[in-house]
């Protein structure tokens, strides 16, 4: 019988099989509830795993890390923040660099300033959709609800048809929280955005399914519409907590089960209903990996990309690469990987160059076998939640190799790894990332 672990180093053995599937990223120059132009967004519904990593990058750009650790995105942010303000010793902002300058300050955990630029920019531009949109997420990330009702109604007025419904369902999110009052912020239950409860035939919650009825009642887009919320709002658990539900009711029980196991371990959500469906959805996904054959158990959903952001980095940002000492590697430009038709990647070019370089990166260990002890493992960016609920993309993780007849002990925090990066570039049955000769250190 295959264990958990087995079961998920077999799927990393099939490293680019797994990211690509015949996945295209289709790109579009921005969104609405946080609208930046620097961002570029794939359609939507994305692979789970994908919007999870994605998720977890945004909410950490929104606040200053206290173990003093570079964050790549949040300095792309506060970088092209800077840019902007620096305008102002030589012209006017335009509407939409106004629009962008309050996104940003928005996606930087800073909504108050976001409010101070905003606020007079809609006086003065009124029919400017982006400056509403930022300005209504700004209102609701104060607490100032019935203003950003107010303002969300003024942004779906203006959205593009593209974006009406996104922008009908953060109104729509915004107006019950208002009628909630303060029990919205006891995160007890999940919002009802499409009139669905998230149970069985039986009428309590069940493992990979709801009840037909119910199942009825949601939209095609219903994925689309909660994952776009969320990565308008990342520090926002309850619509992590109904993403895993929507998850669990089209038949994912693996992403299911590892959204609540974010809710509770990453945003503390301590609602006994939350706690007993993640237990429910837990157990059911380790069934799941316990029977053989269950890559045939697949979910009823379709997915248009393999991860939502398709690009927020500006490799300009990045220091002159060294031969003299190491080079610092940050995950986006990992990230920032393309693949073809046929599976063949494309790196971006700082990448590129440091191929054969020795880099730093920090992470998490992943070993590739039972034991304390090893000489080769796994570097991720973010610790798997389950074995096989949030296998990375192959851009999301590095294999790492010691020098000969080294070892070193397994760790469960954050490290930081230096070695010689090799990138694969035609072997699509190895690993796209690997670092030989590598050392394993504390975080500074």
């Amino acid at each position: 019988m295959m264990n958990t672990r087995s079961h998920w180093m077999g799927r990393l053995h099939q490293p680019w099989v797994v990211a690509l599937a015949g996945l295209l990223l289709l790109a579009d120059n921005g969104s609405a509830g946080v609208y930046y132009s620097g961002e570029q967004f794939a359609e939507l519904p994305s692979r789970p795993a994908g919007f999870f990593v994605d998720h977890r990058a945004l909410r950490a750009a929104g606040y200053e890390r206290p173990d003093g650790l570079p964050s790549p995105l949040r300095d792309h942010y506060l970088a092209a923040a800077a840019r902007l303000e620096q305008l102002t010793q030589t012209r006017r902002w335009t509407a939409d660099e106004i629009a962008d300058r309050g996104a940003l300050y928005l996606r930087l955990g800073q909504p108050e300033k976001a409010l101070n630029l905003l606020v007079p920019a809609a006086r003065q531009f009124p029919d400017h959709f982006a400056i509403a949109a930022n300005l209504g997420t700004a209102f609701q990330l104060t607490g100032d609800l019935d203003r950003a009702a107010a303002q969300l109604q003024e942004a779906v007025r203006l959205a593009p048809a593209k974006w009406q419904r996104f922008e009908q369902a953060h109104l729509q999110l915004v107006q019950q929280r208002r009628k909630e009052g303060k029990a919205a912020q006891a995160f007890t239950n999940v919002d009802d955005l499409f009139g669905v409860k998230y149970v069985g035939e039986s009428g309590q919650p069940e493992a990979g399914t709801i009840a037909a009825a119910e199942r009825q009642k949601l939209p095609d887009d219903a994925l689309a519409i909660v994952q776009q919320l969320a990565l308008w709002l990342p520090a926002d658990g309850r619509l992590l907590w109904q993403f895993g539900e929507l998850c669990n009711a089209y038949g994912d029980v693996r992403a299911a089960a590892a959204a609540l196991e974010g809710c509770v371990a990453e945003f503390a959500l301590a609602a006994p209903e939350l706690r007993q469906r993640r237990r429910l959805y837990r157990d059911a996904a380790d069934q799941i990996a316990q029977k053989p054959g269950h890559e045939q158990h697949r979910p009823t959903f379709k997915v248009k990309s393999s991860r939502p952001l398709v690009k927020a980095f500006d490799e300009s940002l990045l220091p002159a690469i060294s031969d003299e000492k190491p080079n610092p590697l940050p995950w986006p430009l990992l990230a920032a990987t393309v693949f073809d038709t046929k599976g063949r990647p494309t790196f971006a070019k700082y990448l590129d160059q440091l191929d054969g370089k020795t880099v730093t990166l920090t992470g998490f260990m992943q070993s590739t076998h039972d034991g304390r002890l090893v000489a080769s493992f796994f570097l991720l960016e973010y610790p798997i939640g389950c074995w096989f609920c949030e296998v990375p993309d192959p851009t999301g993780l590095v294999f790492v190799e010691l020098p000969e007849a080294k070892t070193t002990e397994l760790r469960r925090g954050l490290v930081k790894v230096t070695g010689v990066l090799e990138l694969n570039r035609d072997n699509p049955e190895s690993y796209l990332f690997s670092l030989r000769d590598a050392r394993v250190g504390e975080v500074d």
